[in-house]
C-alpha cells in the first residue's frame, strides 16, 4: 500500500483528491492501494530533561549541563490518537511518501515520525510549492527520491537538539542566577530569540540615551507662471552639523530675514536625471510581514496565518513560509494561466491585465536566485473572494500586484534639482516629474498606496516644478523660519523587527560570519521569525504599545547577563553554516552536536558563579500568565503589575499594602 504522509488535514484532503483517495477515514483518506494521512504539525517533541531522570523536575545550578546521551523524544499528549493512526498506516506501507511541507522542518516533521514507527521500507518526497491540482500533479510527476532529501532533517535535528542544549541549560542557569539576586521569574534564553530580543533592547537604550538637539530650517515658497513651489534654504558649512542642519539660530534668522527683503530668486543651475524603477520582486514571507504590518497593521504571526489561509484553505496563492522573491524560468509558461485564474476571481482586474506583456520576463525570472521555494504568487486556479475574510482578501490584493508588475513597464521619472540664489543665500528645489508609470499601476490592484514605501517619500521631493532653467527668476511669496529639533530613532514595529532580523548582518564585523547571515537572509527563518517575536510577548520580554513593541525591565536584565556570544547574531550565522554543511553531507548530525555540547558545557561553568544584576524586576511571577512583574504606582500605593500588561491585567500586592489581585478583564 502506498502510504502518503501530510503535514496538517487540509494538505491531506488536496493530495487525497487528486492521487483518488476519496473515501474519508479515522485520520486518513483512503483509495485504491493508497492511503493519505497527516501530522497535524509535529506530533512529537523533544523530551524535557524530566523524562531522562526525576531528579531534573527540581531545578539546580548544581545538575548542570545537562546533556543527553541517548537523545529522547515524546509523542504529544493532544495529538496522541493521529500519532496512533499514523503509526498504524506507516506500519502497513510498502511504499511511504513524504508529503509535508517542502522544507527543513517540514523534513523533520515526517521523518522523526519515520524513524519512530522503525518503518525501513522505500521513501520518495512529494515537493510541494502550492496546493492546487495542478501544481500537485506537476509534484507528483516527479517525485524525489527520499535518499535525496535525508540530510534535511539530519540538519533539522541538529539545529532542535543544539536548540534543546542551549534552551534547557542556559535558561535554568540564569534563571537560578537571577533568583539569587531576587528574580523570581524565568529568564528564558534561546539561539534566535535572545539576540532577536537584543536588538529591540539596543533599540531601546539608544532612545533612552538620545539627546535631541535644535536646529533651524528655511522653508520657501516660489512662482513662476502662476505655479508655486517649495525650495529649502541651503545653509553654509559653517554653521551645520555632519547632516547639514543648522545649528546656528543667529544665522539662520538673519538669512531669513535677508531672503524676506527679496522679491525674487534667480535659477544658478538645473540638473534633470531620468530614474528607471524595475518591478519589486514577487513577496517572500519577510516582506509581506513588513509591508502587512505598515500598510495593513497587522502582527507578524497574523499575517503568516493569513498566508498560511491563503495557500491552504483557499488555494489562492502559493506556499508562503519561502525566503525566495524570485520564480523558476519554467514557471514562465505558466503565466497565461494564472492571468486567466486572475480574471476569473475578479473580473474587475481585467482591464490592468489587458495592459500587460505577457511574454515579458522580468528580473523575477531567474533559476539561479530561487531557493528551495519560490516567491508568492497567484496559483494557476480561480479562488473564491467571496471565502475570504476582509484581511484575507487584502493581503491577496498584495500579492497580486507584486505578481502583475512583473509584466509592466519600468516606473520612470525625471528628478530634477535646482539651485536658486536669493541676494547671497542658496536655495535648493527638488522635483519629480512621471514619465512613465509603468508597473505602479499595479499597486492599484493591490488597494495600496505605500506598498513599497512610496509613501514615506518627503512631498517636497514629490512635487512637480515649473520648466526652469539658469537665470530663470522666480517670485518668492513666503519665507518660513522652521525652529526644528532632532528625534531620536523610532521603535520597532513588528514588521520592522522582522525586517531587522532578516538585514542583521550589517551589526556583525567578522565578514564570513556577515557574508553567511547575507545568504541565510539573518536570524531565524520565513517559517519561524513570527514564532519568536509571539513567543517573546508571551513571555513578557516585548510589550505592546501601540503599533510599536519595546523591551520591558526582564528583557534588559536578560541581554546584560547572558554570554556575550548568546545575544550575538554572529553565533546563528556559525550554526547555519554548520547546518548547511550537515544537509550537503559534509558534517555529521554526531559531530555538530558533540561541539555544541562542549561549547554549552564551558559556558555553564564560566558562568555558574556569576553574580546579576536585575534592578526594577525583583517582582514574583504574575498570578495569571506567569510572566515578570514590575513595581508600578496606585492610588492605594505601589503594586506588582505583570509585564504583559495591558494584554494580561494580572497583579501582586507588595507585603504590608493592601491591594486585591486583579484578573483579566
Amino acid at each position: 500500500m502506498r502510504v502518503f504522509l501530510c503535514e496538517k488535514p487540509s494538505q491531506g484532503k488536496d493530495i487525497a483528491r487528486v492521487v483518488g483517495a476519496r473515501q474519508r477515514g479515522t485520520g486518513c483518506y483512503n483509495g485504491p492501494g493508497v492511503v493519505v494521512t497527516w501530522c497535524i504539525g509535529h506530533l512529537v517533541e523533544a523530551a524535557p530533561p524530566e523524562a531522562y531522570d526525576s531528579h531534573y523536575k527540581r531545578w539546580s545550578i548544581d545538575q548542570l549541563p545537562i546533556v543527553p546521551q541517548h537523545w529522547r523524544i515524546e509523542i504529544k499528549a493532544s495529538t496522541a490518537a493521529q500519532f496512533k493512526v499514523v503509526r498504524d498506516l506507516v506500519g502497513q506501507a510498502s511504499e511511504l511518501i513524504i508529503a509535508t511541507d517542502a522544507d527543513r522542518e517540514g523534513e523533520m516533521i515526517a521523518r522523526e515520525i519515520i524513524d519512530l514507527c522503525g518503518y525501513r521500507g522505500p521513501i520518495r518526497r512529494l515537493w510541494l510549492s502550492a496546493l492546487n491540482d495542478a501544481s500537485i500533479r506537476k509534484a507528483l510527476d516527479a517525485l524525489k527520491p527520499g535518499t535525496e532529501t535525508v540530510t534535511l532533517y539530519h540538519a533539522a535535528l541538529a539545529r532542535s537538539r543544539a536548540d534543546w542544549l542551549v534552551g534547557m541549560n542556559l535558561s535554568r542557569l540564569f534563571t537560578l542566577l537571577g533568583r539569587r539576586a531576587g528574580y523570581q521569574g524565568v529568564l528564558s534564553v534561546g539561539r534566535v530569540q535572545t539576540p532577536a530580543l537584543r536588538l529591540v533592547v539596543d533599540r531601546d537604550r539608544e532612545i533612552s540615551a538620545f539627546v535631541s538637539v535644535s536646529y533651524w530650517a528655511i522653508e520657501l515658497i516660489l512662482s513662476l507662471g502662476g505655479q508655486s513651489f517649495t525650495a529649502t534654504w541651503l545653509p553654509s558649512d559653517s554653521t551645520t552639523d555632519e547632516a547639514g542642519r543648522c545649528l546656528d539660530q543667529t544665522a539662520a534668522q538673519r538669512a531669513a530675514d535677508r531672503m524676506s527683503s527679496q522679491r525674487e530668486a534667480q535659477v544658478a543651475s538645473v540638473e534633470t536625471e531620468r530614474v528607471r524603477e524595475p518591478p519589486p520582486l514577487p513577496f517572500d514571507l519577510g516582506t509581506l510581514q513588513e509591508v502587512c504590518s505598515r500598510q495593513l497593521g497587522l502582527d507578524v504571526q497574523e499575517t503568516l496565518d493569513i498566508a498560511q489561509a491563503l495557500y491552504e484553505t483557499h488555494k489562492a496563492t502559493t506556499y508562503p513560509r519561502s525566503d525566495c522573491g524570485y520564480l523558476p524560468e519554467s514557471m514562465h509558461a505558466e503565466v497565461p494561466a494564472v492571468l486567466d485564474a486572475l480574471v476569473a476571481t475578479d473580473p474587475t482586474v481585467r482591464p490592468l491585465i489587458d495592459q500587460l506583456d505577457r511574454s515579458q520576463r522580468s528580473r523575477a525570472w531567474n533559476d539561479a536566485q530561487v531557493t528551495a521555494h519560490h516567491g508568492l504568487i497567484p496559483t494557476l486556479e480561480p479562488a473564491n473572494l467571496a471565502a475570504m475574510s476582509t484581511k484575507e482578501h487584502a493581503v491577496y490584493r498584495l500579492v497580486r500586484s507584486r505578481y502583475l508588475a512583473q509584466f509592466l513597464p519600468h516606473h520612470e521619472f525625471d528628478r530634477t534639482i535646482a539651485v536658486l540664489r536669493a541676494g547671497d543665500q542658496t536655495l535648493r528645489a527638488i522635483g519629480k516629474q512621471v514619465v512613465v508609470p509603468g508597473w505602479r499601476v499595479a499597486q492599484d490592484a493591490g488597494h495600496s498606496n505605500d506598498a513599497d514605501g512610496a509613501g514615506d517619500e518627503d512631498p517636497r521631493r514629490s512635487q512637480v516644478l515649473p520648466t526652469l532653467s539658469q537665470g530663470t527668476r522666480c517670485g518668492i511669496d513666503d519665507v518660513t523660519l522652521k525652529a526644528l529639533k532632532t528625534l531620536p530613532p523610532k521603535p520597532y514595529t513588528q514588521g520592522e523587527l522582522v525586517k531587522a532580523m532578516k538585514s542583521v548582518a550589517k551589526l556583525v564585523t567578522d565578514p564570513r560570519l556577515r557574508q553567511k547571515l547575507k545568504e541565510t537572509t539573518g536570524i531565524g527563518t520565513e517559517a519561524t521569525r513570527a514564532g519568536i517575536i509571539t513567543g517573546l510577548l508571551g513571555r513578557g520580554y516585548l510589550l505592546k504599545k501601540g503599533r510599536s513593541i519595546r523591551a520591558s525591565d526582564a528583557a534588559f536584565a536578560l541581554i546584560d547577563a547572558v554570554p556575550p556570544a548568546i545575544a550575538d547574531p554572529g553565533t546563528t550565522a556559525v550554526w547555519e553554516q554548520a547546518l548547511d554543511m550537515i544537509a550537503a553531507g559534509q558534517l555529521t548530525l554526531d559531530r555538530f552536536i558533540e561541539q555544541q555540547s562542549a561549547w554549552v558545557t564551558r559556558l555553564v561553568d564560566q558562568y555558574r558563579g556569576a553574580n546579576l544584576s536585575v534592578r526594577g524586576v525583583e517582582g514574583p511571577q504574575c498570578p495569571t500568565c506567569g510572566a515578570a512583574t514590575g513595581k508600578r504606582a496606585g492610588k492605594r500605593g505601589s503594586f506588582w503589575s505583570c509585564s504583559r500588561y495591558p494584554d494580561c491585567k494580572g497583579t501582586v500586592a507588595i507585603e504590608g499594602q493592601r491591594r486585591s489581585r486583579r484578573k483579566p478583564s
